[in-house]
């Protein structure tokens, strides 16, 4: 058993927060920038214009990240707080929400640069697996999405939530969302699926939902929902939609 009771500021410079959260995007954005330039894009082309392309994608993740939180998981607060959206600080991302941001910002820069969305979807999808990690890492310090009560020998303390054993559901998410979904998307990279472009995003959208959805049975679900129909969490609900998604989109590419 460890009892986790991590500080979520990582550090402080005078009146400033700097929280490990925000470490782990910058972090993760900056190693998936590096993974897709150095070792996945070898067409000069695309090389150009990837640069311009991440400040896409910084707004999609935010944007997208936060409007599939409030629409997803907490509309009624939102809608009687509606300040609270420019909030970030306080919290509230949605990974779905990100996602589907992502996707909207590829879809622009794509049709702006006359270029098959799918190709750069696929390099967000190789590379994703890396900023999912330092994520849930960041989500393990911060006590957040933490797991369901349990006796087994890896169990945690959560100091802040309380003195109850935990699954660290986090750690679950970083090793399979993260770890394991790279190794696969990138086993598959090396067998020339971005030769046919859609493919690895729809591989991305059927592993990560299957083990989103699995990991989910070990998360307490968020508590201003609850569990939903068939005892799901919402997070499996958007999963098995996801899913749905990934496997139309990868037959149909194949």
């Amino acid at each position: 058993m460890f009892t986790n009771n991590f500080d979520p500021v990582a550090f402080q410079i005078f009146s400033i927060e700097i929280r490990w959260y925000s470490l782990a995007y910058i972090l993760g954005i900056l190693l998936g920038w590096f993974y897709c330039k150095k070792i996945l894009i070898k067409e000069k082309t695309l090389l150009d214009l990837f640069d311009d392309f991440i400040s896409y994608i910084i707004i999609g993740i935010i944007i997208g990240g936060r409007l599939g939180y409030i629409i997803f998981y907490n509309f009624n607060y939102y809608l009687e707080n509606p300040l609270e959206i420019i909030a970030l600080w306080n919290g509230g991302m949605s990974f779905h929400g990100g996602v589907i941001g992502i996707i909207i910002a590829t879809s622009i820069f794509s049709k702006k640069n006359k270029l098959d969305k799918f190709i750069f979807l696929d390099f967000v999808a190789l590379a994703s697996p890396i900023g999912i990690f330092f994520g849930r890492l960041a989500n393990f310090i911060n006590s957040e999405l933490y797991g369901r009560p349990t006796e087994v020998a890896w169990s945690v303390k959560f100091k802040i939530v309380d003195n109850i054993k935990r699954h660290p559901s986090q750690l679950y998410e970083a090793f399979f969302e993260g770890i394991i979904l790279f190794l696969i998307l990138n086993y598959f990279y090396k067998k020339n699926y971005l030769k046919k472009p859609g493919l690895i995003s729809g591989l991305f959208l059927i592993f990560y939902s299957l083990f989103r959805f699995g990991v989910e049975f070990f998360r307490v679900p968020d508590p201003q929902i609850g569990y939903m129909a068939m005892n799901l969490t919402m997070g499996q609900l958007i999963s098995l939609i996801f899913l749905l998604i990934g496997g139309a989109l990868f037959f149909y590419k194949k």
